[in-house]
């Protein structure tokens, strides 16, 4: 590889880690749609102003070729007035007015007003009809964006295949984006002109934004705009490089939620080892419940796990997520089982009895286990080779207390039934010998034999000396 393909390389790479690491963009649909009428300054203001990177607009061609900001090519729904774009010079459409008062605006004048405005950015939306036209879109846009210097502050994207490919060729830096409404629609002939795509909310998947990052492309998702903030709960789950929404301040409060969480990725089998059912959530963040619960002693499987806000939360499922206490890999499920539905007590001959609010953090002591009082086991954490035990005023490293076993069966699980069935190496030590009398089994095979005075051993000795003031020993 020649040094100049290997530094393209690097940059290449450098590039793919910036998107893949950073948080995701987020582009106000038609600016803010919900807030001001759609495509207008205001609409945009509002937009930039709730956190959007970029406002997304549509452009169709007058008459007189001038690249006019709508998303109809009959200006009717905007206007209330019935005007083909394609069929009017634009100086005849300028004097249409939204309901907020403002004219039709072409691409020129949009960024004219934005110029000065480095941090306002825009998604362009070509629409073409079928056969390609009108077939001078591509050469006009990039006059207006070589006038403005705007090339470091624009993306493309279209459901035109043509529209895109003409787009690479005239201006290959700029990112491209293919708007897919079906995954049908993807294929490699369109990935090679591409450096996105832009998919339905309605199909997207994990696995299908996966493969399409694999491939090196970014991966955007828009909505119609029918689109409820709703589906952000579920949507904010997928790793996501932008998305094309009516709430751009939704998107932004998300955005700045998940940039704050951190996420390994982890692919284990788990226990749950906690008497109390957990909530499952959509996501981390805003902790809404769904009907699911996470039950004691069950099974599941993790594929992350994400810190948030002081807390732990583990995934497990597509929008699925629950609070990480309590989960324990499978390998150590049957050492913890003795724990699961025990007691524990402090009986004073253990190094101390403090209780920990966080079993992870050794400043975090809260209480004191009282002495001789046996407390039910709520949860059982490993961590490391350590294990604690949650109790009803904190954690408590096990290694500091005796564990009372449990006889009878709870939530499924036999605690004594369970220290038994583990070789004698594999039992827990510290079982509380007052309370479970019955561990210490006598032998069947026991039997008197007759035993000799030490003195007749005349060749044993027995050192009896003992370092003491009163030497009392000798005394005797």
């Amino acid at each position: 590889m020649n040094s100049k393909s290997f530094n393209l390389f690097k940059i290449s790479l450098a590039l793919f880690l910036f998107i893949f690491a950073s948080g995701f963009t987020v582009i106000g649909h038609r600016g803010d749609p919900i807030n001001a009428p759609e495509e207008t300054f205001e609409s945009f203001d509002k937009a930039f102003k709730e956190g959007a990177d970029y406002v997304e607009l549509d452009l169709h061609v007058s008459k007189d070729n001038v690249l006019v900001v709508s998303h109809d090519r009959d200006l009717e729904r905007v206007t209330g007035t019935s005007e083909i774009v394609s069929q009017h010079n634009f100086s005849d459409l300028a004097q249409l007015h939204q309901k907020n008062g403002e004219p039709i605006h072409s691409l020129n004048q949009v960024f004219e007003h934005y110029k000065n405005n480095p941090k306002a950015k825009f998604l362009i939306e070509t629409k073409k009809t079928k056969k390609g036209n009108p077939q001078n879109m591509e050469e006009l846009l990039k006059q207006v964006i070589d006038q403005y210097g705007m090339q470091d502050r624009v993306m493309f994207h279209s459901f035109s295949t043509k529209s895109l490919e003409n787009e690479a060729q005239l201006m290959p830096d700029i990112p491209r984006i293919f708007i897919a409404g079906t995954i049908k629609r993807v294929n490699f002939d369109i990935l090679q002109y591409v450096t996105g795509v832009n998919l339905s909310s309605n199909i997207v998947t994990p696995q299908i934004i996966d493969t399409i990052h694999f491939m090196g492309k970014s991966i955007y998702v828009w909505d119609e705009m029918n689109e409820s903030p709703k589906k952000w709960n579920t949507l904010i789950n997928m790793p996501i490089d932008g998305v094309v929404t009516n709430y751009p301040a939704t998107g932004n409060e998300y955005r700045e939620l998940k940039d704050q969480s951190k996420s390994e990725a982890l692919n284990q089998n788990v226990f749950y080892m906690s008497s109390q059912k957990e909530p499952i959530y959509e996501n981390p963040y805003r902790l809404i419940k769904t009907d699911k619960s996470v039950l004691p002693l069950g099974g599941y499987h993790i594929t992350n796990i994400i810190k948030f806000n002081g807390e732990k939360y583990v995934q497990l499922g597509e929008n699925e997520f629950a609070n990480a206490t309590g989960f324990n890999s499978e390998y150590s499920l049957r050492d913890l089982r003795q724990y699961f539905g025990a007691k524990a007590i402090y009986r004073n001959q253990q190094p101390n009895n403090y209780l920990y609010s966080d079993p992870y953090d050794k400043t975090s002591i809260c209480n004191r286990m009282e002495s001789n009082q046996p407390e039910q086991i709520l949860t059982i954490q490993k961590i490391g080779t350590q294990t604690w035990l949650k109790l009803k005023n904190g954690w408590i490293n096990a290694h500091n207390v005796l564990i009372q076993l449990n006889p009878d069966n709870y939530l499924g699980n036999d605690s004594e039934e369970s220290y038994y069935d583990l070789p004698r190496g594999q039992r827990i030590k510290n079982i509380d010998l007052l309370q479970n009398l019955s561990i210490i089994e006598p032998s069947n095979n026991q039997t008197v034999k007759n035993t000799d005075l030490i003195k007749d051993f005349n060749n044993f000795y027995i050192d009896f000396s003992v370092n003491n003031d009163n030497d009392s020993i000798n005394k005797i």
